[in-house]
């Protein structure tokens, strides 16, 4: 394919994606296939000669389509939103055309320069204290990390060796690993598994904190788990604070939470993955009160903040720790700026050495849609969520499940378990919309997070519409 025919093909392809964003609605949101649907439908081995353009793309819809799930369709209300908008679909173009790999100043200036811009921009929009933000003279700042996951671990690892350092500093004749095989790592029994994940790779026992009556961390609970603990001789090193769990988006209690980490000289790592965009709204930014406690945040503009994955924005007070994590300085990695204090290598913040110029797709959103036009957005969604939470509780056989603070509703049939479950697995075989479970406090519960970037009131209430038939055919048949 030369230059000529990209120009011809690339036009093609942008108006095949238009096509299927603005006509998503009416294909299934979740796929009807088996596993290994795929494997049968295409070659056992790579073509010796080459395909034509028009053969591969002739196989999107034979191959590729029967087996998307639609995250995008305005009937997809699981999980949690994954982002997605035309300014940065374009980003994404321009970042694979340059094709660099960002993993230092030198490597390509642009790609560092502008994540740094963009996460201090995004920093001032959700109003974080001026420690997190990099200017040209601060000692923290923002990178862009994969996902939450790689954020959370990256925060334990730097914790990790920052305990490590000041024990062996006062302690000289003490080892590494014994010290390790002491520290400890404290998070919610409502945070995302990846938590838990991050202390196994990281080599850190996790204990699982008690939450309350609204699925939250209060101070106290914290406080008492750490004293059993450094009573049987261990040394409680990190927290990670959840703001938006994944199954009910609860909030935990930062402000009380806060000052016992710092009392205690632990990292205290907030996650707020979901959550976190909608901190640019004014009226949401105090469910981040109690962010000057913590060492590092993260959420995810991929998310809900129209930004496409990968996109996961990370803060720190002090990026010193971090780099003083992960530093490796081979020679063929060094360069004439590095230690000038005017730039930052970006390798030094991460597990992978490489990285994508991922920057591109914030700078292209936050231009076009402005600050108000993502606020209208988030609000939008609010708006949405509390639509259906009204419907649900003016139907006397539904029962709400948890608070409704932003975009997700936490639901269930009046009943027993089987009974949601069996709710649940009806309405995902009928393929209409889709939705994922939680358990909260012993109940199987339904979750309908509003996801589409286009979701209007009139898709909630088809969607709510069809809960309801599939409720009164399930409740009939079991005599009620």
């Amino acid at each position: 394919m030369d230059a000529t025919e990209f120009r011809r093909r690339g036009k093609e392809m942008v108006d095949f994606i238009a096509d299927y964003m603005e006509n998503i609605e009416q294909r299934q949101v979740y796929p009807d296939v088996e596993p290994g649907y795929l494997r049968c439908l295409i070659p056992q081995e790579a073509p010796e000669d080459p395909d034509t353009y028009d053969d591969v793309v002739k196989d999107i819809e034979r191959v590729i389509m029967p087996g998307v799930t639609h995250w995008h369709s305005p009937y997809f209300y699981a999980y949690f939103p994954t982002a997605s908008s035309y300014p940065a679909m374009l980003a994404d173009m321009l970042s694979g055309a340059i094709g660099c790999i960002g993993f230092s100043w030198a490597a390509s200036p642009a790609c560092t320069e502008l994540e740094t811009v963009m996460l201090d921009w995004l920093g001032k929009m959700l109003n974080l204290p001026e420690d997190f933000i990099a200017g040209t003279t601060g000692k923290g700042g923002g990178v862009i990390q994969g996902s939450a996951s790689e954020a959370t671990l990256v925060a334990l690892l730097a914790a990790r060796r920052r305990k490590v350092q000041l024990i062996l500093a006062d302690q000289p004749e003490r080892t590494e690993a014994e010290i390790i095989s002491k520290l400890v790592a404290y998070t919610s029994d409502q945070a995302h598994s990846s938590v838990e994940r991050a202390g196994l790779i990281g080599g850190m026992r996790m204990r699982k904190v008690p939450t309350d009556e609204k699925f939250a961390i209060g101070g106290e609970a914290l406080r008492r788990i750490i004293e059993e603990d450094k009573k049987a001789g261990l040394i409680p090193s990190f927290f990670c604070a959840t703001l938006g769990t994944t199954p009910s988006c609860a909030f935990d209690h930062i402000t009380e939470l806060g000052p016992i980490c710092n009392a205690e000289n632990m990292w205290m790592h907030i996650d707020a993955a979901y959550a976190g965009s909608s901190f640019i709204c004014p009226e949401f930014r105090p469910l981040l009160d109690g962010i000057e406690f913590a060492d590092s945040f993260n959420f995810n503009p991929h998310k809900w903040l129209l930004v496409n994955f990968d996109c996961s924005t990370m803060w720190v007070k002090r990026r010193s720790d971090l780099i003083g994590a992960f530093k490796m300085d081979p020679v063929y990695l060094k360069h004439d700026h590095q230690e000038s204090g005017l730039v930052t290598d970006y390798r030094h913040w991460q597990i992978p050495l490489g990285r994508r110029f991922r920057s591109l797709k914030m700078w292209f959103v936050f231009r076009m849609y402005g600050v108000k036009g993502l606020q209208d957005y988030i609000r939008q969604h609010v708006r949405l969520a509390k639509e259906f939470e009204n419907m649900v509780r003016n139907d006397p056989r539904f029962e709400i499940s948890a608070d409704v603070v932003l975009g997700l509703v936490c639901f269930r049939l009046k009943g027993s378990n089987e009974l949601n479950e069996t709710l649940l697995k009806r309405l995902n075989s009928a393929r209409r919309i889709h939705l994922v479970p939680c358990q909260l406090a012993g109940n199987f519960v339904l979750r309908f997070a509003v996801c589409a970037r286009t979701t209007e009131s009139r898709h909630v209430k088809v969607a709510w519409h069809h809960i309801r038939e599939l409720a009164s055919e399930l409740l009939l048949e079991q005599g009620h």
